[in-house]
């Protein structure tokens, strides 16, 4: 049994996986997510100090939820977030589709298996290489 305390309140309970929070603040935050999706469906020119204010919740509960891709933003909204490895403008998430599929080549190649390298063809080392008759 892992046991830990709630991050949120400091109540002892079983841990399981996940962020280390207990199962009564876990759906609060749950609530919480559902409020703040809302209201950027309903407000899609709004601004991340906005949403947070309005639905109190923390600024960096809803930039994990953007990386996280639970949350996606429309075109054209207030809030912007980039792409962490080239900047580009993007919805939800860290990395924009360009990277994230570089990112995957860059993996694959990485993991592939290398080819076993070819034996050399064998050289006679004598003198004089060509067949010869006992007599």
């Amino acid at each position: 049994m892992n046991a830990r305390n709630c991050r949120k309140c400091g109540k002892l309970f079983n841990y399981v996986s996940g962020p280390p929070i207990c199962m009564a603040c876990r759906d609060a935050l749950e609530e919480k997510f559902h409020e703040v999706k809302a209201y950027i469906r309903d407000h899609a020119n709004c601004t991340i100090p906005e949403v947070s204010e309005v639905c109190d919740v923390s600024q960096n509960q809803i930039q994990q939820w953007l990386k996280d891709e639970r949350l996606q933003l429309a075109e054209g909204s207030g809030i912007t977030l980039h792409c962490e490895k080239c900047g580009t403008a993007i919805y939800s998430g860290r990395f924009c589709e360009k990277c994230k599929s570089s990112m995957a080549n860059q993996f694959s190649d990485s993991i592939r298996q290398p080819e076993e390298p070819k034996p050399a063809p064998k050289k006679d080392t004598r003198e004089n290489p060509k067949m010869r008759f006992l007599g």
